[in-house]
C-alpha cells in the first residue's frame, strides 16, 4: 500500500520534478538536534519540535542523517534494519508524523541512505557468513585467504588497517572498507540490487522526497580483487584524516568508482521517476577524481540527479584562486550534470574553525556558498556560526577519533548538541547529560540570544536564502565571467532575463571591483553594507564583505 494514500492533501507538497535544483537542503544530525525523551539523545520528535525553525530559515529541505535500527558503532551508519527507527529516535509513527509536518511547513524531506554496507548485526549478515552456500551467501564480498594466511590484496579501510576481517564461520575474509563491523554488500548480486531498491521504494512510500545516498562511489568492488596502486604523497589531499591515516596512500582504482555503479544508478533513478519530485544526492568520497565522478554520475538525466561535493570541505582554504580553480574544473567537467555544495558536515571541522574566519569572514563565505551554480547543503548550527567543539579525550564517541588520538580527535567536535538557549549548561537540547558535552562557547551563539538580534549571524543566513530565493539566476541560472583578482573573487549568475554580478572579497583589505561592459544597478537585497554607486564601472569593496549589480534591461 502507497501511505501517500493516507496523507491529506495539505500534507503533499505540489509535485515539481525540478524543485531540487538550486535548493538549500539543511543537514540535521538527529543525536543531536533536539532531545524530546529527556535521555541526553536527540530523536525524531525534538525534530517535529524544531521544523518551525527550520522552516523560518526558509531553506527548501531537510537531510535527516540516519536513524534506522542499528548497534550505533557508527552513530546508525551500520544499519540492522533498514525499514524501522532505532528506538533511540522514536518510531515509525513518529517519522510519519515529521514528514507530514514538515510537508505542512513546506519543507521536503531527504533521508540518508546507506547501501554500501549493512551492520555486522544485520539479519542478512548473519546467514550469509553460515556457510559458503546459504541463500545469502552472496550477499556480502567475501573472498579466500592467500597461501600464507593472510588478505587477499591490499585493500584498506578508511578507518584505519586492511579493509578485510577474517570470518572463522567461512574461513574466509569479508570486505569492510569502514568499521570491521560494517560488512560491504556485495551489489554485483542482483538479489542484492532488488532488495536495496525495494528499501528506498518502502521510505518512498511513506512520503520522504528523496535520499541522500551514503559513500554512493563505494557500491562495487572489483571482482578481480587487483591490488590498489600506490599513491605518490604530492597526491595525497584526502578531506579527513589525511596526516595519519594510510589509507590516503593509495590510489583507490580497484576498491571503488566500479564502472557497474553506472547502471545501478539508472535503476535507482527509474524508481526514483516514479515518485513526483523525488531526488537523490551522492556523497562522492574520493579525493583524487572527485569531479570527474560527479559528472559521470549526475550526467544524462538517467543516474542520481546531484553530487555532494567534497571541493570545499577540505582544509585548504577557499582563496580566491582556489574557487576560481573549483568553479572552473566544475563548470568544464559537469556538463549537463549537477553539484550540490557544501562548507561543513558531520564528518569534518567545521569551516569556521577549519579556515579560522572571524564573524565577517563566516559571513562573506556564507554568501558566496549561497551564490554557487548548483543546490547548497547547510549543516545545523553552520546558520549560528559555530566553531568546531573540543571533546576531551574522555568524552569522545567516535571510534575513529579515538583510534587515532590525539593527531586526529575524530568527528565529535562537529556533532556536539545545538545549542537552542544560552542560559541552560546543555543549550536547551536536553534537560539530560547530553550523549556528547554542549560547548560552553556555543552557548552565546545559541538560536535565542540570535534569534531576534538584527545584527546576528542567523539572522543574516536568513536574508542571504531569502535573496538566493528571489533570484532564479542564482538558484538555476549558469555561471560566467568568474575571475579571481587579488581578494576579490566575482561571476555572473543568469537564467532568461536575469543577469546578476556577484563579488566576494575575501581578504582584510579594502580592494577595487570593476564591474563588466554595461549598465548595472546595485542590488541592495542581500544582507551586504551598500555601496556608493559605481563610478566609471568601478567600486571599492571594503573587506570582508559582498557586492551584487543586476544588469539593466530596456
Amino acid at each position: 500500500m502507497n501511505l501517500m494514500q493516507d496523507l491529506k492533501p495539505e500534507h503533499i507538497l505540489a509535485p515539481d520534478r525540478d524543485w531540487w535544483r538550486g535548493a538549500v537542503i539543511y543537514q540535521i544530525y538527529p543525536r543531536s538536534y533536539q532531545d524530546s525523551n529527556h535521555d541526553g539523545v536527540g530523536d525524531l520528535a525534538g525534530i517535529i519540535h524544531r521544523l518551525g525553525y527550520i522552516a523560518e530559515l526558509g531553506v527548501d529541505a531537510i537531510w535527516i542523517s540516519p536513524f534506522f535500527r542499528s548497534p550505533m558503532l557508527d552513530f546508525g551508519y551500520d544499519v540492522s534494519d533498514y525499514r524501522d527507527v532505532d528506538p533511540m529516535f522514536g518510531t515509525l509513527g513518529d517519522f510519519d508524523a515529521l514528514i507530514s509536518r514538515a510537508h505542512e511547513l513546506g519543507l521536503r524531506v531527504l533521508i540518508d541512505l546507506v547501501l554500501s554496507h549493512t551492520s555486522n548485526q544485520h539479519p542478512w549478515f548473519h546467514e550469509s557468513q553460515t556457510s559458503r552456500d546459504n541463500p545469502k551467501a552472496d550477499w556480502y564480498v567475501w573472498a579466500d585467504a592467500k597461501p600464507d594466511g593472510s588478505p587477499p590484496n591490499n585493500w584498506l579501510s578508511i578507518f584505519g588497517g586492511s579493509a578485510w576481517e577474517w570470518s572463522g564461520d567461512r574461513m574466509q575474509y569479508f570486505l569492510h572498507n569502514f568499521l570491521k563491523e560494517q560488512p560491504d554488500l556485495n551489489l554485483h548480486n542482483p538479489d542484492v540490487q532488488d532488495e536495496l531498491l525495494s528499501v528506498a521504494r518502502f521510505w518512498l512510500d511513506r512520503g520522504v522526497d528523496g535520499f541522500r545516498l551514503d559513500t554512493i562511489n563505494f557500491y562495487f568492488h572489483d571482482q578481480q580483487l587487483r591490488d590498489n596502486p600506490a599513491l605518490a604523497p604530492e597526491r595525497r589531499n584526502a578531506t579527513i584524516a589525511p596526516e595519519v591515516n594510510p589509507y590516503n596512500w593509495q590510489e583507490h582504482l580497484y576498491d571503488k568508482n566500479q564502472p557497474e555503479n553506472l547502471e545501478f544508478l539508472r535503476r535507482f533513478r527509474a524508481l526514483l521517476d516514479e515518485y513526483p519530485g523525488a531526488t537523490a544526492v551522492g556523497e562522492v568520497g574520493d579525493a583524487q577524481r572527485g569531479m570527474e565522478i560527479q559528472a559521470e554520475y549526475t550526467s544524462g538525466g538517467d543516474k542520481v540527479h546531484m553530487c555532494y561535493s567534497f571541493e570545499f570541505l577540505s582544509g585548504i582554504t577557499p582563496t580566491p584562486d582556489r574557487v576560481v580553480e573549483v568553479l572552473r574544473d566544475y563548470e568544464e567537467q559537469i556538463g549537463d550534470g549537477w553539484a550540490c555544495w557544501a562548507f561543513s558536515n558531520h564528518d569534518v571541522v567545521r569551516h569556521a574553525s577549519r579556515w579560522n574566519l572571524g564573524e565577517e569572514a563566516r559571513r562573506v563565505y556564507a554568501g558566496l556558498l549561497l551564490c554557487l551554480r548548483g543546490s547548497v547543503c547547510l549543516y545545523q548550527g553552520e546558520e549560528l556560526g559555530l566553531t568546531e567543539a573540543y571533546v576531551s579525550y574522555e568524552d569522545l564517541q567516535d571510534p575513529y577519533g579515538i583510534r587515532f588520538w590525539p593527531k586526529f580527535k575524530g568527528r565529535d567536535g562537529c556533532r556536539t548538541p545545538m545549542p537552542w538557549m544560552s542560559d541552560n549548561q546543555n543549550g536547551g537540547f536536553s534537560d539530560h547529560k547530553p550523549w556528547l558535552p554542549v560547548a560552553v562557547e556555543h552557548l552565546q551563539r545559541s538560536v535565542g540570544a540570535q534569534a531576534t538580534a538584527p545584527d546576528s549571524t542567523l539572522q543574516f543566513y536568513r536574508k542571504m536564502i531569502g535573496f538566493r530565493h528571489a533570484w532564479d539566476a542564482l538558484s538555476k541560472g549558469g555561471l560566467s565571467d568568474l575571475k579571481a583578482e587579488g581578494s576579490v573573487v566575482s561571476f555572473q549568475r543568469s537564467h532568461g532575463d536575469q543577469r546578476l554580478f556577484c563579488a566576494f572579497n575575501l581578504g582584510g583589505a579594502a580592494a577595487p571591483v570593476t564591474l563588466p561592459d554595461g549598465a548595472w544597478r546595485q542590488d541592495k537585497g542581500a544582507p551586504f553594507a551598500a555601496l556608493p554607486d559605481a563610478g566609471n564601472g568601478q567600486v571599492t569593496l571594503p573587506p570582508w564583505q559582498a557586492y551584487f549589480a543586476a544588469a539593466e534591461t530596456a
